[in-house]
């Protein structure tokens, strides 16, 4: 085959796996069923004309042929640490035409590309400061994704090969469902914020668990042929897989959807995760009043809990709530959390609120949830909260408004174990990852800490005496 051959075949073959999943692709077959019962329809509808993809998607894959051809050449130049450096730091470069383009479909062209290896993979060590044990689990660093960039767990290696010491799939839902009408996603680019009122938009468990099982049988085949006894990250490969589970929008039994959710999902997770806290799915932030949550907890536990496991156990249970709560709402999932041994809670969701100066922007006004930089005081207020209501006993994750190694730091300091990101990730792409990592090796560094683990709470020496 020709040099001018093979680019050509590379251009197409990049450019489908990226609109994969767009509105720009063909549908897929439908199954012989439905085939069977549509042939009237069929043979009286018109032809479907799929429009080309936008010029700005075109740019944007052309940009990524372009990195890649470059990425090559320099490679061979280089040794594979300083090509690693090169790579992330290339994104920069592209990361700013996905503004370009709709909010929800440069979305799914950034899970697209994760997930058929288009994006740079860490090779190089994290620090060692910023290892951490949790669970029973081995973290090479406390920074995750958080749950709602890959809804579907479309994209989990191609994600944990970023250099995420976790990355966190769903809101998964029992029942496939399209979620609120678009648009439904709203960039505040001014205030590095979003606000987004998805609902919950799943493609069901039976999808989602059969990727996962196929991702977790892939890896007890490469554990089966690796010399090395050491197991290296969880159970979707280097890195802990999280999995988030919601309920479906006309569920009239909450608790139903949650345990069907863990019957499928739990075996293939190294943390679960239940869902109360989405502000767009009607009634969910109801179940974090106490009587309601501790029902639902303990529904959820027992359902894991009757299930066979091997050696190392069942999988941690998490809870995420809302940063809407009041005194008494704090109070209440504490002691719910304390009383039912809960394994952590990740604080926070997206906020209903419009913190300044977030508030004076046009689009802040559209219905839903609020994430980005305007969220991060709110969202560690509550986190500081929850570890002195909770007394540091109950593992926290630190989530909302976190753009920098420093804003990690705070967290870490407020009390959190583990922090989660993802707005930031929309608008500072990949390269915004090992960035983050390094200078929050140096904040802990700065101020004399050995270990992550040694400056969770650090703002609260009384409690860690």
């Amino acid at each position: 085959m020709s040099s001018s051959a093979a680019a050509s075949a590379w251009r197409r073959s990049l450019r489908g796996a990226l609109l994969r999943g767009s509105p720009w692709r063909a549908s897929a077959p439908a199954p012989a069923g439905a085939r069977q019962a549509s042939r009237t329809v069929s043979a009286v509808a018109a032809p479907i004309k799929v429009p080309p993809p936008p010029r700005k998607g075109r740019l944007l894959t052309g940009a990524m042929i372009g990195l890649a051809i470059a990425g090559g050449a320099y490679v061979s130049t280089t040794d594979e640490a300083t090509f690693c450096g090169w790579l992330f730091k290339s994104t920069e470069l592209v990361n700013p035409l996905f503004a370009l383009l709709d909010a929800e479909f440069a979305h799914r062209l950034a899970v697209s590309a994760a997930a058929h290896g288009f994006v740079p993979r860490e090779k190089r060590p994290d620090p060692p400061v910023l290892g951490i044990e949790v669970w029973g689990r081995n973290f090479t660093n406390p920074i995750g994704l958080a749950a709602g960039f890959d809804k579907n767990a479309e994209a989990v290696e191609g994600l944990l090969g970023l250099g995420f010491g976790f990355v966190e799939v769903g809101s998964v839902t029992p029942q496939p469902q399209e979620g609120n009408p678009k648009p439904r996603i709203f960039r505040l680019k001014e205030h590095g914020a979003v606000v987004n009122r998805c609902g919950f938009n799943s493609e069901g468990i039976v999808v989602v668990a059969k990727r996962l099982g196929a991702q977790h049988g892939k890896r007890k085949m490469e554990e089966t042929s690796s010399s090395s006894d050491v197991k290296q990250g969880g159970k979707a490969g280097p890195g802990i897989l999280g999995v988030n589970l919601g309920k479906n929008k006309t569920s009239e039994d909450a608790g139903a959807d949650y345990v069907q959710g863990v019957h499928s999902l739990s075996q293939y997770a190294d943390y679960l995760v239940i869902n109360v806290s989405s502000p767009n799915t009607p009634g969910l932030r109801q179940l974090q009043g106490r009587k309601q949550l501790k029902e639902l907890v303990k529904k959820v536990q027992d359902a894991r809990d009757e299930m066979q496991w091997a050696e190392d156990g069942p999988p941690p249970l998490l809870v995420k709530v809302a940063p809407d709560l009041s005194k008494q709402d704090l109070e209440d999932i504490a002691a719910v959390a304390l009383a039912s041994k809960l394994d952590g809670l990740i604080i926070s969701n997206t906020t209903i609120s419009r913190p300044p100066p977030a508030d004076a922007h046009p689009l802040a006004q559209e219905a839903g949830g609020l994430s980005g930089k305007p969220l991060f005081d709110l969202s560690t207020q509550v986190l500081r909260d929850m570890y002195i209501r909770t007394g540091g006993k109950v593992t926290l994750i630190g989530c909302g408004g976190v753009t920098s190694g420093e804003d990690a730091y705070k967290k870490i300091r407020s009390g959190a174990t583990l922090v989660q990101l993802y707005t930031a990730l929309a608008y500072g792409g990949p390269a915004l990852i090992p960035r983050i990592k390094a200078e929050l090796a140096e904040c802990l560094e700065r101020d004399g800490f050995k270990s992550v683990q040694e400056a969770v709470g650090a703002d609260f020496k009384p409690l860690k005496a």
